[in-house]
């Protein structure tokens, strides 16, 4: 079409409303709870039946992949970018393991995601591509720069942060301070002797 108009139909005014309000109620539910929360829970809070989520978004996939950038994804790029500005790899390395597991303590969402709980949410899949990107170049960079363990590996890296997100979706929530504790504990672990 020309002149800039959409070949979508528009929305009328209470569709458009409705799908603003699942939305925010499906952001607000997946940050504080996972991704995992009921949709009867999502619709309630949005003032909307199922019904109404599976016609505006085709389900739990569909509305994952339309939330999935505000729930995780903003934070988690933002974690990827601050973290290939600092310049010392040893300093880079405990920066995103920190600012990780920080994300993992205070969003369940962040936990779902690196569980790839949903694997046929593309918008979810693309996060974990993005960490797992970002998990190869620190490992090598920390590596070559002599601040990590020789023997530690980006898998390593990986499964423990998949540890650490089925202990916190499965576990009861740890005191902060014994859980920032810990981070200290795994960071040490990890630096070069």
């Amino acid at each position: 079409m020309s002149g800039g108009v959409s070949s979508r139909p528009r929305l009328r005014a209470d569709a458009e409303r409705n799908a603003a309000q699942i939305r925010r109620a499906a952001i607000d539910a997946f940050q504080g709870r996972g991704l995992t929360v009921p949709l009867e829970e999502v619709a309630k809070a949005a003032g909307v039946s199922k019904a109404t989520i599976f016609n505006r978004f085709g389900g739990r996939i569909g509305l994952i992949d339309a939330v999935i950038e505000e729930v995780v994804a903003v934070e988690l790029r933002a974690i990827v970018d601050r973290t290939r500005s600092i310049d010392d790899a040893g300093e880079r390395l405990a920066y995103y393991v920190t600012a990780i597991r920080d994300l993992q303590y205070r969003q369940p969402a962040a936990n779902d995601t690196m569980l790839q709980i949903y694997p046929e949410a593309r918008s979810l899949m693309e996060i974990c591509r993005i960490a797992g990107e970002i998990n190869d170049e620190l490992i090598s960079a920390s590596r070559a720069s002599g601040a990590l363990r020789p023997e530690f590996t980006a898998d390593d890296l990986h499964a423990l942060v998949h540890d650490n997100a089925l202990a916190l979706k499965h576990g009861p929530l740890p005191r902060r301070e014994d859980y920032d504790r810990r981070t200290g504990f795994l960071l040490d672990g990890m630096r070069a002797r």
